[in-house]
């Protein structure tokens, strides 16, 4: 069975090493799509981690991540715009489909969440004519309300959809079934999205019971209570067809050999996450 619409995100076999041992690893189990993270990449260096990728027909589901607006005063919000530039030239350099932006939560110290999310609106829309000229689409991810606090002030489909529609053209979405599965307007919104083209990336998992650690428990694909296959079929229903991009933060799973990783993660793409 083809393996052309599975990607692999690198969080979930970080055990695994350095950047080119992670691609060797993904090749030897037939994956050729993968989204990596910049301190992977930045220890090989960008010019080397590109190389790879070109000489292995590697394909970049996502460049893992921009994003982290909010900040305390302006030269913390001036700094992460910068850093989300070279971001942007990271992805262009390493042809990724898109730079997944986890937006940033309340400044340290504060409690004003509408400022958080107002100055999310304003670094994305101070870095999107860059990334428009490097030909990089900026896919918000919006994360469970758990981490509404400290990692993304956005934590709906609607709300980042929103946001899209107000920022216009090279801007979308990254859908992952771990923040969104229980959105009862889960189903309308990525119709919405799949309507107007937004949406970027599509991430997989699964939400186990009980979770012990919302941050490091994910469940592999099949072990938990998300509706994988329906899920699946709604997205693709609203017009992506793109890569099923495996990303577990699981100290579990990061404490397993990535060969064995990597074999469970094929298994389960084969019998639970395909349409």
């Amino acid at each position: 069975m083809s393996l052309e619409g599975l990607s692999i995100n690198f969080a979930t076999i970080k055990q695994g090493g350095s950047f080119g041992k992670l691609v060797d690893a993904c090749l030897a189990h037939g994956i050729t799509t993968i989204s990596p993270w910049r301190d992977q990449i930045h220890a090989v260096g960008l010019d080397e981690a590109a190389r790879i990728v070109a000489q292995n027909g590697i394909g970049l589901s996502g460049h893992c991540r921009g994003g982290f607006f909010p900040a305390i005063d302006e030269k913390g919000r001036k700094a992460a715009i910068e850093d989300n530039k070279r971001a942007v030239d990271e992805a262009a350099a390493m042809k990724a489909d898109c730079l997944v932006l986890v937006v940033g939560g309340l400044p340290a110290g504060s409690k004003d969440m509408k400022g958080a999310r107002q100055m999310v609106e304003d670094g994305m829309a101070a870095l999107l004519p860059y990334a428009r000229k490097a030909g990089v689409p900026l896919a918000i991810e919006p994360l469970h309300p758990f981490y509404a606090a400290d990692r993304a002030c956005f934590n709906t489909l609607r709300q980042s959809l929103d946001l899209c529609d107000r920022l216009g053209e090279g801007t979308g979405v990254a859908i992952d079934v771990y923040h969104v599965w229980w959105d009862p307007e889960l189903e309308q919104q990525v119709a919405r999205a799949g309507r107007n083209g937004q949406i970027l990336a599509h991430h997989i998992c699964d939400w186990l019971v009980p979770t012990k650690d919302p941050l490091n428990d994910r469940g592999m694909m099949g072990d938990g209570v998300i509706d994988l296959k329906g899920f699946r079929t709604m997205i693709e229903k609203a017009g992506f067809l793109g890569p099923q991009e495996v990303e577990i933060f699981s100290n579990n799973w990061n404490a397993q050999p990535v060969d064995q990783v990597l074999s469970t993660v094929v298994q389960r793409y084969q019998t639970v996450c395909r349409a």
